[in-house]
C-alpha cells in the first residue's frame, strides 16, 4: 500500500452511520420538485425490520383536492426503511436543522404500526411521493 492510498479515506463512507436526526437531506425527485428537500425526525431500531428512519419531506408539489388551486407542499411524517431511504438520497443540505412538526403523525402510525394495522416504505422517497399524490387523488 503506497503513502497516498494511507492517508486517504475510502471512496464511499459508510453512509449508515452518517444518518442522524436533526439532517436536511437532497434526495432523488420529482420534476419541479427539484428544490425538495426531506428531514430525518426519528430513527426507531426494530429486532425484525431493522431501522425505520422517519422523515419529513418538504418543498412538494403533491395535487390534493382539498387544495384545488395550490399543492401540499409538505409530508410531516413517512416512515421508511434506511434501505430504501439510502437509495433515495444524494447529498445532504444541513447537517443540523429545526425539526417540523411530526409528532400528531408519527403517534397515529406508531399507534395504528403497534396493532399491526399500518406500514412503512421500503420504496425510494420519489416513489413514495408519487403513492401520495396517487392517493390523494383516486
Amino acid at each position: 500500500m503506497g503513502l497516498f492510498n494511507f492517508f486517504n479515506k475510502p471512496e464511499k463512507e459508510d453512509s449508515v452511520s452518517t444518518i442522524q436526526v436533526g439532517q436536511e437531506w437532497h434526495y432523488q425527485t420529482r420534476k419541479l420538485e427539484e428544490s425538495s428537500t426531506l428531514k430525518i425526525v426519528k430513527i426507531e431500531q426494530y429486532e425484525n425490520i431493522g431501522k425505520i428512519i422517519h422523515i419529513s419531506i418538504l418543498d412538494l408539489k403533491v395535487k390534493h383536492p382539498k387544495f384545488p388551486d395550490e399543492f401540499l407542499t409538505e409530508a410531516t411524517h413517512i416512515p421508511i426503511t434506511e434501505a430504501a431511504l439510502l437509495k433515495s438520497i444524494t447529498s445532504i443540505k444541513n447537517d443540523r436543522c429545526d425539526l417540523p412538526d411530526y409528532e400528531f403523525g408519527y403517534v397515529r402510525w406508531k399507534h395504528a404500526f403497534d396493532e399491526e394495522k399500518a406500514g412503512y416504505f421500503a420504496i425510494p422517497v420519489i416513489e413514495v411521493v408519487h403513492y401520495l399524490e396517487e392517493s390523494a387523488n383516486k
